[in-house]
């Protein structure tokens, strides 16, 4: 579809500057794109994460972000509003796949809800473009796989907006250190991701959609089914068809820090999850406690998702050896413990707790993925969606043991976990702060999810139908991750 035949509701202006740009003679922007070798960027969902693209995106030397896309006319014209105000042409779209058949796009970003992620990236991939794709790269094992597939049949640099990877300095140094046996055998890597998430409340019918929004293109890959929650935007993560939980929102980060450190390059042979929506009553559907176990040789990888705080009322969260977000890895002869959201260090402690040393420096990811356009080679990527795809995988294999549980009392769950490491002890102390918060277990009891066994070659499932099936889910045409990319 070109620019001239995109009606207006798919076509919505912008500034004058921006209206100005369209009426160039076709082909304009290319030439001067070949004039000084800028890079044009698209960015795809604008708001929230979105914005950092735009901004990380136009601070960088010979890039400019070209093309602005959002289903959002609100969103949109605020966004290509305050770009036109920095005296900046850009193209709007509605709809990512208008934007695809643009010649003034080099490369597009995508910061849209989880659904749409890997969808953006094959569709990209196919259209001749570089992409950088927020975390998590996929909404499902499958079409991870089959965003990596495409990156690889197109050639193209496709990066993982996991931004700890291009802490080169920091948490990639300490990694080696620790790979080389520096504190002796990794015992267990683990994630934790505690924070707070209060009720998203609840509602006793369909919602109206807000104004302005296209809510075709919003759903997308997903079923377009009435608004059963109070608010359509961020609180999507709450909810199967959408989201991930915070498992794939925040805890996607550590999960990839972790298995960084474990040198996992493939999916756990074995998983299972216990956890619950418990504290409150809401229209959410995702666990706000759980924990996932990735049965990983030598060493397991544990996480742990906190929504409540650390006792009702309170504005604070529990912490885990004085962190509430980060990633411990716990060795022979001590530990290394990489703090935060979006990690730049790491600091090692002996097995008596006290710090030997510290790393820190980071790169921009950004002008990593940008270096990497240019180079033409993926090795020059920090984060190449190889990696992106099989820590966002190890997010929804344990939301699939979670998915497929059944509730169960203490006494069963601590039967089932006992013998694996460090689960038990994980698991008791999960259960504090539950009882901190003054849940009723016998009245909201936990889930204790299916124990499931998968083919790492394959990235199926052993002998469970049922498991393999929430490894892709019905596309919605025509937002169809195709099976051949």
């Amino acid at each position: 579809m070109s620019m001239e035949k995109l009606n207006r509701r798919r076509f919505l202006q912008t500034t004058a500057l921006g209206a100005a740009a369209i009426g160039l003679p076709a082909g304009a922007w290319s030439q001067i794109s070949g004039a000084n070798s800028d890079i044009r960027v698209g960015v795809i969902g604008v708001k929230g994460r979105g914005g950092d693209h735009i901004k990380g995106f136009n601070a960088l030397p010979g890039v400019r972000v070209t093309a602005l896309c959002d289903c959002d006319a609100a969103v949109l014209e605020n966004a290509a509003a305050r770009l036109g105000g920095q005296g900046r042409q850009v193209e709007t779209y509605a709809d990512v796949r208008a934007l695809l058949d643009s010649k003034n796009v080099d490369v597009i970003s995508t910061a849209t809800p989880n659904h749409w992620h890997s969808l953006i990236a094959v569709w990209g991939c196919q259209a001749g473009k570089d992409v950088y794709v927020e975390k998590p790269v996929s909404h499902n094992v499958w079409e991870g796989r089959q965003a990596v597939n495409a990156a690889r049949r197109y050639e193209r640099i496709v990066q993982t907006g996991t931004q700890s990877r291009s802490s080169r300095e920091g948490v990639a140094q300490a990694v080696e250190w620790v790979r080389a046996g520096n504190l002796g055998k990794i015992l267990v890597a683990r994630g934790i991701c505690y924070k707070r998430r209060d009720s998203i409340g609840k509602v006793s019918g369909p919602q109206p959609i807000p104004t302005g929004i296209d809510y075709d293109l919003w759903c997308g890959p997903a079923p377009q089914e009435p608004l059963m929650r109070q608010h359509l935007h961020y609180d999507w993560h709450w909810v199967w068809s959408t989201g991930n939980g915070d498992l794939g929102n925040q805890g996607i980060h550590q999960m990839d820090l972790a298995r960084w450190f474990l040198g996992a390059g493939e999916l756990s042979p074995r998983v299972w999850s216990v956890g619950g929506r418990v504290g409150y009553d809401d229209d959410g559907q995702t666990a706000n406690t759980q924990i996932v176990f990735h049965d990983f040789a030598p060493a397991p990888l544990i996480f742990e998702v906190r929504g409540l705080p650390d006792k009702p009322g309170s504005k604070d969260m529990d912490q885990f050896l004085g962190s509430n977000v980060g990633v411990h890895v716990h060795c022979e002869g001590g530990r290394v413990f990489v703090p935060g959201y979006a990690a730049t260090g790491a600091i090692a402690f002996d097995a008596d707790g006290k710090e030997i040393r510290r790393w820190s420096g980071t790169e921009d990811h950004f002008a990593n993925f940008i270096h990497a356009v240019r180079s033409r080679r993926r090795e020059d990527l920090n984060a190449d969606i190889l990696e992106g795809h099989l820590s966002s995988a190890l997010c929804h294999t344990g939301n699939i043991s979670y998915r497929l549980g059944a509730a169960a009392g203490n006494d069963a769950i601590r039967e089932r976990i006992a013998g694996d490491r460090d689960a038990l002890a994980t698991y008791e102390r999960m259960i504090e702060h539950l009882r901190a918060n003054q849940v009723d277990l016998d009245a909201t009891p936990l889930a204790l999810g299916a124990v499931l066994k998968m083919d790492p070659q394959t990235e199926r499932f052993v002998g469970n139908d049922d498991a393999n099936a929430l490894l892709t889910r019905n596309y919605r045409p025509p937002f169809v991750v195709p099976e051949i990319v």
